[in-house]
């Protein structure tokens, strides 16, 4: 097998290799070839020591951040490109970083260091490849194998546990069943990780096409993620509208959504509040009034310490907060909707409920699927004819209030709010004349109870 190498990294190993040095294109570039999958970077391992790739390099801007750990980037055509020299890992004490690195001239020593199979394959144009594992027949049966004994690999960086989960759940790999047993034994090892990188890994894993299984077989390592989706696992739903437990209703409903990290994390936590909110009637029907305040909580706790992005979060929970709302062909309802959670959240919405749907029993699944269609034509209406949902949207502003007399900035955000639900539930047009005196009457309404 021939893999295409790009003019610029064909470049550096022709250089690395004119000077005398060996020098591969290595791991996650050629597992991507070998797949036809287009690499986003092109990693080079040399047997150049770092000061010697600096030497062949001396005409490209260079940058040595890395040059301690063997790494050093060669900028061409404003793209860097890491050169890294063959290296033995010392102990892992931190199960994340080797605490020394000793630079070897065996490639094969190098290729022992790393995760799986899959990304111990080493290729140069003149010599082929550098296969010493048999990364590329578990590549032609989707397989994923550690290089070596698995719990050593894991004990080494526990953060190939959850990149083991996202290769699965990516490519579709099924996982060899030493390397599964392993990543169970070991999961308590991911409580040595960074946050920021769990959270990274995480959500690579959601994205990925093999996600509900993955969710479905390791849910014990997302649960030492995010132990509130634990009370899910086995909790049964006796109610028409499921016929699965919560557990694997979410894991269908992420399969079910397009591949977006925000939208994949929302259907993993969007019914986790359930199991505190049951309630079970005289007929033993199961109801979940409130799961999805209950949900927002528990899911701005989970991703808070996740330490995922604030407008991530504020996103996600409050999605999660309005997934369960039931659209009753009102553009009444729909505005006020629009107006608390925005209109990019409403749209998102609308993927989510579907997606929500789509994964419960075929219970009234037709007519829930229509009342979604027709929020989602009455929203676009909305939009395309400028309607008026938002306070901006008012024939009215603070500024006019304020040449009405009203200088309480307190009263004249209660106002405003108060003329745009006056609007929304057309009690009143979007007038300004007809703003202005309902805003003096809302005023002198609001003085009266100040002075009760």
């Amino acid at each position: 097998m021939k893999i295409n190498i790009p003019e610029d990294v064909d470049y550096i190993i022709k250089t690395l290799m004119y000077n005398g040095y060996d020098a591969y294109v290595v791991g996650g570039c050629v597992r991507d070839a070998v797949l036809n999958i287009e690499p986003k970077d092109w990693d080079i391992t040399t047997s150049a020591k770092p000061a010697e790739i600096k030497d062949c390099f001396l005409n490209r801007h260079l940058i040595s951040i890395g040059e301690k750990h063997g790494t050093i980037g060669v900028v061409i055509n404003k793209k860097v490109y890491e050169v890294t020299t063959y290296r033995i890992d010392g102990d892992y004490n931190d199960n994340r970083h080797p605490d020394s690195v000793t630079f070897t001239d065996d490639l094969e020593m190098d290729l022992s260091r790393r995760d799986f199979t899959i990304n111990a394959m080493a290729y140069n144009p003149e010599k082929g490849f550098v296969d010493p594992f048999n990364g590329e027949t578990d590549l032609k049966y989707m397989a994923l194998r550690c290089v070596g004994e698995p719990d050593e690999r894991f004990k080494e960086d526990a953060l190939r546990i959850l990149r083991g989960l996202r290769f699965a759940s990516v490519y579709n790999f099924s996982i060899e069943s030493n390397t599964a047993v392993s990543i169970i034994r070991n999961k308590k090892l991911l409580n040595n990780i960074s946050m920021e990188r769990i959270s990274s890994e995480l959500s690579g894993i959601l994205c990925g096409k093999n996600v509900s299984f993955i969710l479905r077989r390791y849910k014990d390592i997302i649960a030492v993620l995010i132990p509130e989706i634990v009370a899910t696992f086995d909790f049964a739903q006796n109610t028409p509208h499921h016929n699965k437990t919560v557990w694997r209703h979410i894991t269908a409903s992420v399969a079910n959504i397009e591949s977006n990290a925000l939208l994949r994390m929302v259907m993993l936590l969007h019914d986790i509040g359930k199991p505190l909110a049951l309630r079970t009637d005289k007929k033993g029907i199961d109801h979940f009034k409130g799961h999805n305040h209950f949900g927002a909580v528990l899911a701005k706790t989970a991703l808070k310490r996740l330490k995922y992005p604030t407008k991530f979060i504020e996103d996600a929970v409050t999605l999660i907060e309005y997934h369960d709302v039931r659209f009753n062909d009102s553009k009444k309802q729909i505005k006020h909707v629009v107006n608390k959670i925005g209109e990019e959240n409403f749209r998102r919405l609308i993927k989510i409920q579907r997606a929500d749907v789509m994964a419960q029993s075929k219970y009234m699944r037709e007519a829930k699927l229509k009342s979604i269609n027709n929020a989602e034509i009455l929203f676009e209406e909305i939009i395309k004819y400028k309607e008026c949902y938002k306070i901006r949207d008012l024939q009215i502003n603070g500024s006019d209030l304020i040449h009405l007399g009203i200088n309480d900035g307190k009263s004249i955000g209660v106002i405003l709010e108060l003329l745009l639900d006056n609007v929304i539930d057309e009690t009143i047009e979007n007038d300004s004349i007809a703003l202005k005196i309902k805003a003096l009457e809302i005023y002198k309404d609001i003085i009266f109870k100040e002075q009760l």
